[in-house]
């Protein structure tokens, strides 16, 4: 059997994880119309398929959004999940770099990860473009609607962004509330229960400071930052200015810079002590409680 490019990147993903089901965010179709002509494919060329000396996956024309369901394994299942927005500029989506390898973490640590898969490519992002947000609230509440079925605590549910799906996280943390225009409204919460940044793109504003869109209130969730130094992508400047206005609003935030990592590296092993950035975000989870509360000092 000869695969294309396309079909090889989707065996490869069937192989990484156990997918429970897969379901489509606008079961009736999508509130816009779609601008998106052609089927979905793999826009990978030779120059930049190989990460950390692993192949990258990345997926675009997505003119049907839907959300993967990832269970761990059920004697380990915490009731804690994520929603799961991979990057790749509101153009592609980093699928399994920043999407499945992402799922087989959370499952490690007792997590269920509902990977999103949202619509790309757009003309711009929220706030001239909203199909992004919409595609994140939506998926939010069917992860809540389902979450008995799931075995998901409907409280601990939060969201983890890379990149333009770390600003997409942060868009939804901002404005779960925020109402389409050929959306019927909902009673279910879009807000995250907690939300983990990493190195985040449009967070800062032409004027040095938070983008006004995205400036906190109390009622974000708390909040795990972390960039590299040397992300000349993203910018690490995204990071400080919005810990900083967390930290204005008394948002509980956490955040970790390192001299380097650069952008795009999801939880792939370097050299680099930027790789252990799991630790640390396990570590987070369970201080404020969402993986319990976290050992006693001194003890295992």
């Amino acid at each position: 059997m000869r695969f294309t490019p396309y079909l090889l990147a989707l065996t490869l993903l069937a192989t990484s994880a156990s997918a429970q089901q897969t379901l489509p965010i606008w079961p009736n179709g999508n509130p816009e119309p779609s601008k998106i002509t052609g089927p979905e494919t793999d826009p990978t060329t030779d120059a930049n398929r190989i990460v950390s000396g692993k192949v990258t996956i990345r997926v675009t024309n997505v003119s049907r959004p839907t959300l993967t369901v990832y269970p761990p394994p059920a004697a380990r299942n915490t009731g804690a999940a994520a929603l799961v927005l991979p990057g790749g500029s509101y153009i592609r989506l980093a699928y399994n770099i920043e999407g499945t390898e992402v799922c087989d973490w959370l499952n490690s640590i007792g997590m269920t990860c509902i990977l999103v898969k949202y619509r790309v490519p757009e003309d711009g992002h929220y706030p001239e473009n909203v199909e992004d947000l919409e595609d994140a609230q939506q998926a939010m509440r069917l992860t809540r609607a389902h979450a008995a079925q799931w075995h998901i605590d409907p409280n601990r549910i939060g969201s983890i962004g890379f990149s333009a799906g770390a600003h997409l996280a942060a868009v939804l943390s901002t404005h779960p509330d925020f109402q389409g225009a050929n959306i019927l409204a909902s009673t279910i919460d879009a807000r995250p229960s907690f939300q983990m940044i990493l190195y985040p793109g449009w967070l800062s504003g032409s004027d040095g400071k938070v983008n006004p869109y995205l400036l906190p209130n109390q009622d974000i969730p708390p909040t795990f930052l972390l960039q590299a130094e040397n992300d000349y992508t993203a910018h690490v400047e995204n990071s400080l200015v919005y810990f900083q206005a967390l930290n204005d609003a008394k948002v509980p935030a956490e955040l970790h810079l390192f001299t380097q990592g650069g952008h795009g590296f999801g939880l792939r092993p370097t050299d680099l002590p930027i790789s252990h950035w799991p630790d640390l975000a396990e570590t987070w989870l369970h201080t404020i409680h969402i993986l319990g509360p976290p050992a006693p000092v001194g003890r295992p």
